[in-house]
C-alpha cells in the first residue's frame, strides 16, 4: 500500500511539474501572449502603410494631377511653357 501511494504521488508530481515548467506552463503562455501583442502592433503598422499605398495607387490610377505633382516634386519636371525658378535663402 505504501509503494502505491508513493508511486501515485510521484506521478501526480510529474504531471504538476510539466504544467508548471513545461511547454504549456504559465510563464510560457505569458511569453507567447507578449509575442502576440508585439506582432499585432507590427501588423497594425503594416496595415496602415498598406492602406496609404493603396490610396496612393488609387490616386495614380484616377488622375493625372497626382502623377504631375509627383513628377514635379521628385523629378523636377516642368511643362514646356513654364519657367523653373529656384532661390536660396540669404545667409546672415
Amino acid at each position: 500500500m505504501r509503494l502505491l501511494t508513493v508511486t501515485l504521488a510521484g506521478l501526480i508530481g510529474l504531471a504538476q511539474a510539466s504544467l508548471w515548467f513545461g511547454k504549456g506552463s504559465m510563464p510560457a503562455v505569458m511569453h507567447l501572449e507578449r509575442q502576440l501583442q508585439a506582432q499585432l502592433s507590427v501588423n497594425e503598422v503594416a496595415r496602415q502603410r498598406n492602406a496609404r499605398v493603396v490610396a496612393e495607387v488609387g490616386d495614380l490610377r484616377e488622375g493625372l494631377e497626382m502623377v504631375e505633382e509627383t513628377a514635379r516634386r521628385e523629378l523636377g519636371m516642368v511643362q514646356p511653357d513654364e519657367v523653373l525658378v529656384q532661390y536660396t535663402a540669404a545667409r546672415k
